[in-house]
């Protein structure tokens, strides 16, 4: 039976155990040790962040020195829209799940119903179960985010071939205010060696940070959300900062072909020190 003729269906954790642990208190006690990891003096609020996806041996430490900003903000965030790449099944658009609510190990996250139902009205916005059945990119944040906020409810948009204006024109319809963080979950550069990877990786967290919005999927798997948020923050005036930046050659893996990691935080200009 499709999910979508079953109410009240939670869209259970696929990679529980193989890119985190899948056991409550070793997952809670492994993202407190990484979070805790990081030392941050800044405590403006972002207004969207890009956090990477890998499994948490590699990119874990990169995800933590963003999700740390989260945390002063952990009562005032009640809604995550939350976007990253379709890997494994054909979207054309975005695609939302039928689902009434995302679980991980530590407990089941409901989903924003009445913001999904006014985003299916946008034509680039499908609903897709398929697509978030085995996608790893969204479910990865989850644990992070329910470490750093208290309750919150999400938005999960698995994003297909799209122009950065069709996701932007999504996010624009949910921005909402300080009780929105807007997600994007992505991945550099695949399996180039070190030094390739180092230098290209540079040079898309440079046009990430001039908010250009024709970032290259073979760049960043991510690449399709990246331009939406881009072209939102150019509207919206926020202003993206490098938060970490590192290979999965410097975490777990070896050096001869690597997996790009950054981690980004967007501000809005008022709260940007002169």
């Amino acid at each position: 039976m499709d999910m979508a003729d079953n109410p009240k269906k939670t869209r259970e954790p696929v990679v529980a155990g193989r890119f985190y642990p899948n056991e409550p208190q070793t997952l809670a006690s492994e993202i407190s040790r990484l979070l805790d990891s990081v030392v941050v003096s800044d405590t403006r609020q972002p207004k969207a962040i890009i956090a990477p996806h890998a499994g948490y041996i590699y990119s874990g430490r990169t995800a933590a020195a963003v999700y740390t900003r989260i945390k002063p903000w952990r009562g005032t965030i009640h809604r995550v829209i939350l976007l990253g790449p379709s890997h494994h099944t054909a979207v054309a658009g975005l695609a939302l799940p039928s689902v009434d609510a995302f679980a991980t190990p530590l407990r089941s996250i409901p989903l924003d119903q009445q913001a999904m139902s006014e985003l299916r009205a946008l034509p680039q916005v499908v609903v897709s179960d398929a697509a978030h059945a085995s996608e790893h990119s969204l479910e990865v944040q989850l644990p992070f985010l329910q470490s750093v906020l208290e309750s919150f409810t999400l938005v999960p948009l698995a994003v297909g071939q799209v122009q950065p204006e069709s996701v932007a024109e999504v996010l624009e319809a949910v921005w909402g205010g300080d009780e929105t963080l807007i997600v994007v979950s992505s991945d550099l550069s695949h399996f180039l060696p070190y030094a390739s990877a180092r230098v290209r990786d540079r040079m898309t967290c440079d046009a990430i940070l001039d908010c250009d919005p024709s970032i290259d999927p073979h760049d960043a798997c991510g690449a399709h959300p990246i331009n939406g948020l881009l072209l939102a923050a150019t509207r919206h005036n926020l202003t993206p900062e490098l938060v970490e930046l590192c290979n999965s050659g410097d975490t777990a893996g070896d050096k001869s072909a690597v997996v790009g990691y950054a981690a980004f935080a967007f501000y809005p200009e008022s709260s940007v020190p002169a």
